[in-house]
C-alpha cells in the first residue's frame, strides 16, 4: 500500500491549461477516482501520476517521497490503460509475464520465480485456462482481466486505471464494476481510477474527485458530492437525472407573509412552524416560496439576489389531484414521459426551466396533461446563480 500526494501540480500544453494547480491526498488502501467530462484534466492527471507525464509545476509524493521527475520504472505503480495495450504476438501468458521479464535481473527473479507469479495472478483471476490463447482469440472482458492481471503481476504500491470499462458493453460495465471493486479491496491496493461515468464512480469509490476544466471542484465521499454537492457543476453532472436547477429572484414582501410549514419540514430552507417573512423565493414568476429570515439574511448579506434553486428529481413530487399544501405546490403541464420500467422521468416547465421528476412506474402521464407538482422544502438547496457556488 502507499500514500501519494499532488502538490500544487500544473500542466500546460501550449496555451491550454490541462491541469490547473491541482493538490490531492490519497490515502492508503483507497479507491480513489478523478471524475470529470472528456477534457476535464482527469487522464493527463493520472498520466502525471505514473510519470507519463511530466508537471510544470508542483510535486508527485509516494509514501511521502518526491517522484515528480522519475521514471516510470522506478515509481512502482502499474497503470492499466483504456485500449488495454495488450501486446497481438504474445500470449496472454508472455502478456502477463512481460513486466517481469523486462526487469528479471533488477528483481533478481527466475524462469519459474515468473512462472509461478504469473499463474498465481492468472488464477486469482479466473483466467488460467487462457494464458496459451492470443489477445485476437480473447472477448473484451477476458481482454480486460489480462491487462489487470499485467499491472498487478509485479506488487505495485499504485495501481492506477484510466477508464478500463469503456470499451465494454453495457452488461459486462456493471458485471466488472462490481468485479474490480472486490478485486481492489481483497488485494488493499491503493487504487487511482479515471472515468467520465458517474455511476462508475459513484459505486465504486470511497471518495471522489470532481474535475472541470483542469480544476479539482469537490473531494468527497460519493453520498456527499450526492447530497450536498459545493456548486452548480457538482450537482448537475452527478445523479441520473441529474439536480434541477429552477431560476429564482429573492424578493421583498413588503406587507409581509405568513405561512405554515408541516412539522416534517421543521429547519427547512423555508421555514420552520408558523412564520412571517419579508422576502420570498420568486421561481420564473410561477412559484412564490417563502424563506425563513435566517436565510433571507444569509443570501442578502452575500449578494446573492439571483439564485439557482437545486432539488432532485426524487424530492419533486407530481399527483393527478391537487395537493392542499400552500406555496410549495404549482399546477403544471407534463411536457415529456421518460419511461423506464420500475419508473418514469415526468419533465414539466416551471417558467423556462425544465423539470424532471421521478414517478412510480405504475403512475400513467401523458404530454399536455396538467398535474400538480409539489417541492419538497427540505431537501431543497440554494446557489448563487453569479457564482455557482453553495450558499445554503
Amino acid at each position: 500500500m502507499a500514500r501519494v500526494e499532488l502538490r500544487d501540480i500544473v500542466k500546460k500544453f501550449g496555451r491550454v491549461i490541462a491541469v490547473d494547480h491541482v493538490s490531492l491526498e490519497i490515502g492508503d488502501g483507497e479507491f480513489f477516482t478523478l471524475l470529470g467530462p472528456s477534457g476535464c484534466g482527469k487522464t493527463t492527471t493520472l498520466r502525471i501520476i505514473a510519470g507519463l507525464e511530466f508537471p510544470d509545476e508542483g510535486d508527485v509524493l509516494i509514501d511521502g517521497r518526491v517522484v515528480t521527475n522519475l521514471h516510470p520504472r522506478d515509481r512502482d505503480v502499474a497503470m492499466v490503460f483504456q485500449n488495454y495495450a495488450l501486446y497481438p504476438h504474445m500470449t496472454v501468458f508472455e502478456n502477463i509475464a512481460f513486466p517481469l521479464e523486462a526487469r528479471r535481473r533488477e528483481l533478481g527473479l527466475t524462469k519459474d520465480d515468473i512462472r509461478k507469479r504469473v499463474v498465481e495472478v492468472a488464477k486469482f483471476l479466473g483466467i488460467e485456462e487462457l494464458l496459451d490463447r492470443y489477445p485476437s482469440q480473447l472477448s473484451g472482458g477476458q481482454q480486460q482481466r489480462v491487462a489487470l492481471a499485467r499491472a498487478l503481476v509485479r506488487k505495485p504500491k499504485v495501481w492506477l486505471l484510466d477508464e478500463p470499462l469503456s470499451n465494454l458493453d453495457a452488461k459486462l460495465r456493471v458485471l466488472m464494476r462490481g468485479e474490480l471493486k472486490k478485486l481492489q479491496r481483497a488485494l488493499n491496493i491503493t487504487t487511482i481510477y479515471v472515468t467520465h461515468d458517474q455511476v462508475e464512480a459513484m459505486s465504486m469509490s470511497d471518495r471522489v474527485a470532481v474535475m472541470n476544466k483542469g480544476r479539482i471542484l469537490q473531494v468527497d465521499s460519493p453520498d456527499n458530492l450526492y447530497s450536498r454537492p459545493q456548486d452548480v457543476f457538482v450537482a448537475t453532472f452527478i445523479g441520473s437525472p441529474p439536480m434541477n436547477m429552477i431560476t429564482c429572484e429573492l424578493v421583498e414582501e413588503p406587507s409581509g407573509l405568513e405561512y405554515v410549514v408541516p412539522p416534517e419540514y421543521a429547519g427547512s430552507i423555508l421555514g420552520e412552524g408558523r412564520v412571517k417573512t419579508s422576502h420570498v423565493l420568486d421561481c420564473q414568476g410561477v412559484l412564490r416560496l417563502p424563506i425563513a429570515p435566517l436565510y433571507a439574511k444569509q443570501l442578502i448579506s452575500q449578494g446573492a439576489k439571483s439564485i439557482y434553486l437545486g432539488i432532485r428529481p426524487e424530492h419533486v413530487e407530481i399527483s393527478k389531484s391537487i395537493i392542499l399544501e400552500p406555496f410549495t405546490t404549482i399546477k403544471v403541464k407534463v411536457d415529456v414521459v421518460e419511461a423506464l420500467g420500475s419508473e418514469n422521468i415526468v419533465n414539466v416547465l416551471i417558467g423556462g426551466d425544465l423539470v424532471k421528476a421521478r414517478t412510480p412506474g405504475t403512475v400513467k402521464l401523458e404530454p399536455g396533461e396538467e398535474v400538480y407538482l409539489k417541492i419538497n422544502p427540505k431537501k431543497t438547496l440554494i446557489f448563487d446563480k453569479q457564482t455557482g457556488k453553495l450558499i445554503i
